[in-house]
C-alpha cells in the first residue's frame, strides 16, 4: 500500500529533529556507555543534522578519557550531507536570509504544502543517478516523505570532533559547489575538514559502495589513537 501524503498533520505535529536526535542517541549510548566502544558517526544528506546534534560532549572519546572511561565518539564522516551551522536548521541552512522561501527542484510538497509532507521529485534524476534501472526499481519503492525540519542545531560538535567530507562530483540534490560552500563556511569557524572526492551522485552508498567504505576507513584509521 502506498503512503498517503495528503493526510493532515497529526495532532501533535510531525516528528522533528529532536526525535531523530533521540533515536541516534539511544544507539550511541548503547554502544558507548554500555559497551565502551569507539564510534565514528557516518552521516548522509539530512542526517547531517542528527549526527551533529547527537555528538554531545559526554559521548566524545576525549571527554570520556578525562573521566577515566574508554570508548566514545572520535569523529564524524559526512557525505552528501547538510553541514548545518550552529543556530540554524536543516530548512534554514540554504534558504535566503531575506525570508523568501526557495523550494529546490528535487523537492515536491503535497496537499498541505510546506505544512505537510515533502517527497523527492524525479528520484531517478536527483537521488539515483548513476544507478542502473534494476537498482532504481529496487530502491525507489522504499522512498517515503518527510516534513520540513525546523529544529535548530544547538550542539557544536564541529568544534571538538575531527570531520571529513567527500565531495560528490555528480550530486544533483546537493551540487558539489554547494557542498564546498557548506564545508568552507564551517571550516572557517571551527577548523578544516578532511576532504575527499568521489565521482558519484547523491547516493554513493548504492553506486560507489566500496569507494565510500575505503574513504570512511581511511579517515577512521587516520584517527586511531
Amino acid at each position: 500500500m502506498s503512503p498517503n501524503f495528503d493526510l493532515d498533520p497529526p495532532s501533535g505535529g510531525y516528528p522533528q529533529g529532536e526525535e531523530d536526535t533521540q533515536a541516534v542517541l539511544a544507539v550511541l549510548k548503547l554502544l558507548i556507555e554500555n559497551q565502551n566502544r569507539r564510534v565514528l558517526l557516518v552521516a548522509h544528506s539530512g542526517g547531517g543534522f542528527a549526527a551533529t546534534q547527537s555528538a554531545i560532549p559526554e559521548l566524545q572519546e576525549k571527554h570520556r578519557r578525562s573521566r577515566g572511561l574508554t570508548g566514545g565518539l572520535f569523529g564524524i564522516f559526512y557525505y552528501g550531507a547538510f553541514i548545518v551551522p550552529l543556530g540554524e536548521s536543516l530548512h534554514t541552512t540554504l534558504q535566503p536570509k531575506d525570508g523568501q522561501i526557495v523550494t529546490p527542484p528535487w523537492l515536491q510538497f503535497h496537499k498541505n504544502e510546506r505544512a505537510g509532507i515533502g517527497t523527492v521529485f524525479e528520484p531517478e534524476k536527483y537521488l539515483f543517478n548513476g544507478l542502473d534501472e534494476g537498482q532504481i526499481k529496487k530502491w525507489k519503492p522504499l522512498l517515503t516523505g518527510s516534513p520540513m525540519c525546523m529544529t535548530k542545531l544547538t550542539n557544536n560538535a564541529y568544534e571538538t570532533l575531527p570531520c571529513a567530507y567527500p565531495y560528490l562530483e555528480n550530486d544533483r540534490m546537493l551540487p558539489k559547489a554547494v557542498q564546498e560552500q557548506l564545508v568552507a563556511a564551517q571550516s572557517e569557524k571551527t577548523g578544516a575538514f578532511k576532504v575527499y572526492n568521489c565521482a558519484s551522485g547523491h547516493s554513493p552508498h548504492l553506486s560507489h559502495t566500496q569507494e565510500l567504505v575505503d574513504k570512511v576507513l581511511d579517515f577512521a584509521n587516520g584517527l586511531v589513537s
